[in-house]
């Protein structure tokens, strides 16, 4: 891999990490806020992760491919 490239990869993890972490915060957070912050990060955590592989990461890199391969 490129340098280049990892910047453009790094930059799609943040695109999709960003957002999801936002609205993680906002709306389950809310209702974990009474336990302990390493509790809280496990469950968010547990959510984000797959969210983000299986969802985010691969809907940005077909919107992003031909950047992407440049």
């Amino acid at each position: 891999m490129k340098p280049n490239e990892q910047h453009k990869r790094a930059l799609i993890i943040w695109l999709a990490i960003y957002p999801l972490i936002t609205i993680l915060t906002l709306f389950p957070g809310e209702y974990l806020i009474h336990l302990p912050l390493y509790v809280r990060t496990l469950i968010m955590t547990i959510i984000a992760v797959p969210l983000m592989f299986y969802g985010m990461v691969p809907i940005l890199n077909k919107l992003f491919h031909i950047w992407l391969n440049n």
